[in-house]
């Protein structure tokens, strides 16, 4: 209960904050049109009576008292759904900001690679569209809470004994709250499949992956492994299901013998003359009426219940996401770099893995150098990325920026001070203009800083394909919205990373997986012509990731990784001689090409 008052605190302060006016015109029709029901069978018992003694003028005033508070019981409701309706799409809009604020609440990316975080996640995405439901049943839970108050005092008056009925409302409640402890339980098992089958749904319906799948025929497996997954998920929600109806149901019917037990008291009362007619028919409609109540106690308890659930798993999210940094402390990034990055000692493990991705990492990239990072796949490379970035902290050692510990930089400075391109790119449904421009937000709508990113990124052309050039809409989630090759969009993604001019870093993790090996040549000996002009400014370091040796062999430095730990260092020319693990790759790649 403890759980569903703060969850129904948080929920009203949610609507005062999005409407106050809305808020208080919703409470005061939901109270007035639920208080108006039990003062409706005061009005009913009174023109019976009335009628009964033959006293018309009584009656036909108690006929008017009845038909105006049955027209309150009636619409009032009914009025505060158009009020309380907006409130709950604001409330969605404030709970759906609040998910994306504690997935980005952190410097790091941690939390988005936990399982369990990601099935809470998946929950609270369903669970928000609830909220028309919950901000419905806490408006209500308020007037139903008066009006029942209101009925125990009517009841009282008829009979003692009669204001224990109310109480018989505690069984019903209780076995709901547990009825709804069930349903939770199950949304929590049965998270991790909804969110596969989600997953699988998606494969099998975007665009993006048509082509793959039906080159592989993929469509009866991916619908053959959703329809397994969503079976086991709802035969796990339909158990939970069958097993609270059957909880709730044994909770009704100890009321239901209470409820026929109170209107046989009365019965007996009318019988020896102790209550009158109109009596008998107060004590009916306020029986039918606790009875309702109670129904609607137990329906708006489940919908509370839940959107307290909601929120504590908000609030269990926010206690598991803390940063390991903020922006404010320690001092800036330098404005030059004039001794480079260095990794003294650095081992780093990914949450819940016993198994170290890095071990005994001494490495130093030079100020003003260009690095290249090889290795197999799984070797380590986008984890020594990751942690250059800041996403993730060394499990033991440090890196240090200029002799400065990156833990003791501001991280979102550190961030201004970085460009990157990663294979992974997202593609921005924006304008193209503004799909290149992200890459500095000050300069987003900047035509010409983004025209100079994308000829810096020999991406310009790209432009010639689109009919509005810069201003045209990207992505066919827009009716006229102009869909690109994965080499195009890879172009602007490129470009984006070389919107911001003067970084301290520049981070290229096969960023140019999508283009062929001579376009990417190409691409980058102007990156290292532009990486060294930009090195002499700011010593800035440019990290590329690659598995072209045709591209890395114009580094500076290349580094070798292989199962978590640094093989080798060296220029190209060092490495060939080593005859190491390098050079066998190398040429083998270079026999490929042959």
């Amino acid at each position: 209960m403890i759980n569903v008052l703060a969850g129904c605190r948080q929920l009203l302060r949610t609507a005062w904050r999005m409407d106050r006016a809305r808020t208080i015109g919703s409470v005061v029709l939901m109270v007035c049109g639920a208080v108006a029901a039990p003062l409706l069978a005061v009005g009913l018992g009174e023109m019976t009576d009335a009628v009964v003694d033959g006293s018309w003028r009584e009656a036909a005033w108690s006929g008017v008292l009845v038909a105006v508070l049955a027209i309150i019981t009636l619409t009032f409701s009914h009025f505060a759904h158009v009020l309380y309706f907006e409130l709950s799409e604001l409330a969605e809009i404030d709970f759906d900001k609040k998910l994306i604020d504690l997935s980005n609440a952190t410097v790091g990316i941690a939390h988005h690679e936990r399982a369990e975080q990601a099935d809470s996640l998946t929950v609270l995405q369903h669970e928000s569209r609830r909220f028309r439901t919950g901000l419905e049943a806490l408006l209500n839970g308020m007037g139903l809470a008066l009006a029942m108050m209101v009925t125990a005092v009517l009841l009282a008056r008829l009979h003692p004994l009669l204001l224990l009925l109310p109480l018989a409302a505690i069984p019903p409640l209780y076995t709901g709250r547990l009825a709804e402890r069930r349903l939770d339980a199950a949304k929590t098992a049965t998270a991790e499949p909804l969110r596969l089958s989600l997953n699988l749904f998606g494969l099998a319906t975007s665009s993006r992956y048509a082509g793959e799948v039906r080159v592989f025929r993929l469509e009866d497996q991916l619908r053959r492994r959703r329809a397994e997954l969503w079976t086991s998920t709802t035969r796990g929600l339909h158990r939970a299901q069958t097993a609270a109806a059957v909880i709730r149901v044994a909770g009704q019917l100890v009321f239901a013998a209470a409820y026929v037990g109170g209107v046989l008291l009365i019965l007996r009362d009318a019988a020896t003359g102790r209550h009158s007619v109109g009596a008998v028919v107060l004590a009916v409609a306020l029986a039918a009426q606790v009875n309702q109540q109670v129904t609607m106690a137990v329906a708006l308890m489940q919908d509370l219940h839940r959107m307290a659930s909601a929120y504590r798993r908000m609030d269990h999210i926010r206690a598991e996401v803390t940063a390991p940094g903020t922006a404010s402390a320690g001092s800036p990034p330098p404005e030059r770099l004039r001794e480079g990055i260095a990794f003294e000692g650095v081992e780093f493990a990914y949450p819940g893995s016993d198994t170290a991705a890095l071990r005994d990492v001494d490495l130093t990239l030079p100020a003003g150098s260009i690095v290249a990072i090889v290795g197999e796949n799984g070797a380590g490379k986008t984890t020594l990325v990751k942690l250059l970035c800041g996403f993730y902290q060394p499990t033991r050692g440090r890196l240090v920026v200029d002799g400065v510990d990156l833990r003791d930089l501001p991280i979102e400075a550190w961030r201004q001070r970085i460009a990157a391109g990663f294979q992974d790119f997202v593609r921005y449904e924006l304008l193209a203009r503004q799909a290149v421009g992200v890459g500095d937000l000050a300069r987003i709508d900047d035509a010409v800083a983004v025209r100079a990113a994308l000829e810096r990124a020999r991406a310009a052309d790209v432009l010639t394909h689109l009919p509005d050039d810069l201003e045209t809409q990207l992505g066919k989630s827009w009716a006229d919205g102009a869909e690109l090759s994965g080499g195009q969009w890879q172009k602007l993604a490129l470009g984006r990373a070389l919107m911001r001019q003067t970084p301290l870093l520049l981070v290229l993790d096969e960023p140019t997986s999508a283009l062929d090996p001579e376009a990417e040549h190409a691409l980058f000996e102007r990156y290292a012509e532009q990486a060294r002009r930009v090195g002499e400014t700011t010593g800035a370091i440019t990290v590329l990731v690659s598995h072209r040796f045709s591209t890395v062999r114009m580094a500076d430095q290349i580094i070798v990784v292989r199962d978590g730990r640094i093989a080798e260092v060296g220029d190209h020319a060092h490495l060939i001689r080593a005859g190491g693990q390098y050079a066998e790759l190398y040429a083998l790649q270079a026999r490929a090409y042959q």
